[in-house]
């Protein structure tokens, strides 16, 4: 044997599949279409098998980017988005989206790259080392999970999807060694071969899976407690319905629920579109209002479904006013949640479909006669006297914009309309308004989740965000273009942290840190390959939308809080409508 074929031999063997490859490929199986990820050396293996998928690869600017971008991708379009995060300052740089993710229950798989198994934890001064990542990462997330060997990969990836589908959904965290990452799999399972079902010409990938991956389906209702929840239902005098975002892909049983039990009814800001705007029984999410407030104080029985009963949708201006003095029934499939914030009397683990139609079903040939309507009627007259010209004016350029453009996802940051929209704006289907201004309440996300929902529904999408705001974020507009989405960037200017102002102004605080400089956004814009538009009119606004929406590029529409036009507009503006 001669020296060099001596050398040859003494070489490891290249996999003929690694780890990585096969990661990619069961990611597929269960139907992921889109990852978003920053390629780092500690990440490239896991790239190597995706030319040899359909699924596509997104690269925002920043890894809180792209778990912004993974939200937004599954609150518009309910698919599941997958992020690949490089170790150390990826995962610290993404855990704020991870964390806006598990405040409002948005399913997201994040996967990382970890030190070899041999360095993890070590303290030895490896390359992106943190002390503990998945203990780390772990608070912000349903579980953190390593794999440590090859052979753990499929039943780790469906304990990820078991919890997607089976309970209170939220981001998961998979880690992998850059060592395992790299390791032999060709001897490990493999996922099963649709290519059979893909022939049919009347299936799609979608439907393929939906015939082959074990189904985990969130607990049914148990019957008796439905009755007796028909049986409280039929003595209480003024019921009060108040549906969460557990709600958002109920069909239309929730809307027959509600008329079945005569009751007011609410919407949190992500059950916005599950009662048509309208509709005599909805008050909206006006229940942070006196007069929405007053609806559920004086309520004998209220019965929610699906909503956590949180601050940020109950009590946005944290007052602690908030109230429930009748009996309180709860369904979630959460069973924690069911007794907190408040102790329920009647508390149904359940998915939020399964009991709703249940309940239809035992009231379809008994529906109550509760005098709803009228209550309904009074309190929105209450509602209507609380309007300022400011809220009239932010919500009527939202409905302007709802009205224009057929099918538009508004995405909102914290900002002031997204804060006058989350009470006054009416969604025309679910899916279609949603924004950070609850639970976590982080600042940046109104632009890359912008993206994200665009990608995931291939709809057209406003961001709405501040000034302020977006400058958290900014570096993801190039994405955009990139992608060539015509992404209008509502942005509202109201020169720095305009609401933080107020509120400091109002407790007679220094203004310190509030009034921050402004960039100018049209040079900025055109940096970022995106055009720039200072809307000022009613009529401009419509002509460059028409115009801008079916384009290529993203669009920022810079809009002054102390326009007149704003005024103007809100003079014609209907709640309710």
């Amino acid at each position: 044997m001669t020296q060099l074929t001596q050398a040859s031999s003494s070489l490891p063997a290249t996999p003929s599949l690694t780890c990585g490859e096969l990661l990619v490929q069961w990611l597929e199986y269960y139907g992921v279409e889109t990852v978003f990820g920053i390629p780092g050396v500690h990440t490239v293996e896991l790239y190597r098998g995706l030319p040899n998928t359909n699924i596509r690869h997104v690269t925002p600017r920043h890894e809180q980017g792209a778990g912004f971008m993974a939200d937004g991708y599954y609150r518009a379009s309910g698919k599941i988005g997958v992020c690949f995060i490089i170790t150390g300052p990826g995962m610290t740089n993404i855990m704020t989206a991870m964390a806006q993710a598990l405040a409002d229950s948005i399913p997201m798989l994040v996967i990382s790259s970890v030190n070899k198994v041999a360095d993890t934890g070590s303290g030895e001064g490896h390359l992106h080392e943190l002390h503990d990542q998945q203990g780390m990462v772990s608070k912000v997330a349903l579980t953190s999970k390593t794999i440590w060997k090859p052979e753990s990969l499929p039943k780790v990836i469906a304990e990820a999807f078991a919890l997607f589908n089976g309970a209170r959904p939220g981001p998961v965290h998979i880690q992998l060694p850059i060592d395992v990452i790299t390791a032999d799999a060709s001897h490990v399972a493999k996922p099963p071969d649709l290519t059979p079902y893909l022939n049919s010409p009347a299936t799609s990938q979608t439907d393929a899976n939906s015939s082959t991956l074990p189904r985990v389906m969130r607990p049914l209702p148990n019957p008796a407690q439905l009755d007796l929840i028909i049986e409280s239902l039929k003595t209480a005098k003024n019921p009060v319905l108040l549906y969460g975002g557990g709600c958002v892909d109920v069909n239309q049983d929730a809307q027959k629920l509600a008329e079945l039990i005569d009751a007011p009814t609410f919407l949190t800001i992500n059950a916005k579109g599950l009662l048509p705007p309208a509709h005599p029984l909805s008050l909206g999410s006006n229940q942070s209002l006196a007069a929405g407030r007053a609806v559920i104080t004086e309520a004998d029985l209220v019965l929610a479904i699906g909503t956590e009963l949180g601050e940020t949708d109950y009590d946005v201006f944290f007052n602690g006013e908030f109230k429930i003095n009748g009996k309180l029934i709860r369904i979630d499939c959460d069973a924690q949640q069911l007794q907190r914030p408040f102790r329920a009397d009647i508390a149904v683990l359940s998915d939020a479909q399964m009991a709703i139609s249940g309940l239809c079903t035992r009231l379809e040939n008994q529906a109550l006669n509760h005098k709803a309507v009228s209550r309904v009627a009074e309190a929105k007259q209450a509602l209507l006297a609380e309007m300022t010209p400011d809220f009239a004016g932010q919500n009527a350029l939202l409905q302007l914009i709802r009205d224009e453009v057929k099918d538009v996802i508004f995405v909102g940051d914290s900002t002031q309309p997204v804060y006058s929209g989350n009470l006054g704006f009416e969604a025309l289907a679910t899916r279609k308004w949603f924004n950070s201004s609850t639970g976590f309440g982080t600042l940046g996300y109104g632009l890359p989740a912008a993206i994200g929902a665009m990608i995931g529904s291939k709809s057209p999408v406003i961001s709405l965000i501040g000034d302020g705001g977006i400058q958290f974020t900014i570096a993801e507009l190039i994405c955009a273009a990139e992608l060539e989405l015509p992404l209008i960037v509502l942005l509202w200017n109201n020169q720095g942290y305009g609401e933080i102002r107020r509120y400091m102004e109002e407790g007679g605080l220094p203004l310190i840190g509030v009034n921050i400089k402004t960039p100018h956004f049209e040079p900025l814009a055109a940096g970022f390959g995106a055009g720039y538009r200072r809307i000022t009119e009613k009529q401009q606004l419509l002509d460059a939308l028409q115009k801008d929406i079916n384009g290529k590029q993203p669009f920022i529409y810079e809009v002054d809080e102390a326009d007149d036009f704003l005024t103007e507009i809100g003079k014609d503006f209907i709640c309710f409508s």
